[in-house]
Formats: C-alpha cells, sequence, structure tokens
C-alpha cells in the first residue's frame, strides 16, 4: 500500500511540476499576442486559441497537484480546531462521498461529448485555428480520472492517520522518486 501510494503522489508530483510551467509559457504567449495586435494590428487565431488550451490545461492537469498540496479552497471555522484525526476522518469522508461522486458524474457525463469530438478529430471552427479542439476536450476526462488517482493517494494517508500510524511511512517527503532518483 506505501508503495502504491508512493508510485501516485510521486506520478502526481511530476505532472503538476511540468504543469506549472504551462503557466509561464502561458504569460509569453498572452504578452506576444497583446504586442502583435498592438504592435502590428495582427492577431493570429492559432495563437489565441493556444491561450485558451493553455489556461485550460493548467487549470485540467493542475486540479490533483492541488489536492495532493491541500490547496484547494475549505471553510476552515471549524475543522481548523479538529484533531489530525478528525481531519483525516472528514477528508476521507469527503474523498469517499464529494470527490469520487463527483468525478464519476463528470467522467460519465462528458465522455459522449468526448468520444463524439475524438471521433470527428474535432477541430477549431475558424480556419486558421487548431486543429486539435479533440485533444482538449480530452482533459475532461483526464482530469478526473488524475483527481481520483491522487484521491485513492488521499484515501490510503487519511487511514494511516485514522490507524496511528506515522505517515514517514508513505515517504511524503517525495523522497525516491519513480526511477529510483531524488526530485
Amino acid at each position: 500500500m506505501t508503495h502504491f501510494h508512493r508510485f501516485i503522489t510521486q506520478f502526481i508530483e511530476r505532472l503538476g511540476l511540468i504543469t506549472g510551467y504551462l503557466g509561464l509559457i502561458l504569460v509569453v504567449n498572452t504578452a506576444l499576442v497583446v504586442a502583435l495586435r498592438y504592435a502590428f494590428n495582427w492577431a493570429p487565431i492559432a495563437l489565441q486559441e493556444t491561450m485558451t488550451y493553455l489556461h485550460a490545461s493548467l487549470f485540467m492537469l493542475g486540479a490533483a497537484y492541488t489536492l495532493k498540496h491541500d490547496g484547494h479552497v475549505r471553510v476552515d471555522v471549524f475543522y481548523q480546531h479538529y484533531t489530525e484525526k478528525k481531519k483525516a476522518l472528514i477528508n476521507l469522508l469527503g474523498t469517499l462521498f464529494l470527490l469520487f461522486p463527483t468525478c464519476i458524474f463528470i467522467l460519465f457525463i462528458c465522455y459522449p461529448y468526448v468520444e463524439s469530438s475524438w471521433n470527428m478529430n474535432e477541430r477549431s471552427i475558424e480556419g486558421n485555428g487548431l486543429p486539435w479542439l479533440y485533444l482538449l476536450k480530452g482533459l475532461l476526462l483526464l482530469q478526473p480520472i488524475l483527481l481520483m488517482l491522487q484521491g485513492v493517494a488521499e484515501i490510503i494517508k487519511h487511514i494511516f492517520v485514522l490507524q496511528g500510524r506515522s505517515l514517514s511511512e508513505l515517504d511524503l517527503d517525495d523522497g525516491p522518486n519513480l526511477d529510483g532518483g531524488h526530485l
């Protein structure tokens, strides 16, 4: 169980760090679009659509990383005063009864939409737009899968806390990497 947890968390950590670069690319792309528009009165559609692709990818691929680092918004009025075991129980129940059902619903509702897009190799409706709209829509399925994968790691972590076991057994410091090295 600890090896599975370590594998998931390291995978999500790497994906999150790689995804972080999308933010930098998005800023550069946005600056380029603005500069081209105001300096040359030229606004290439593909470059503008790239902003949308990057923005969506940043959020869709970064959601599991944010979950791993407990970065999602929560109301801490009562939660902040709870013991670690009580917090673990709340997080465990939230993962089981809120995160997983929501992700399964998203998968269920989005699958036909994404499948249709992939079957027709959907592209931008703009003539000079990007030809990979189906890839962007594919993120609608990838995001809940990644969230559920990280959710499994969260469940394992919360069970360890509830059992009174040390979290160091899970190697939460992201020590050994997937390939045996260190991050």
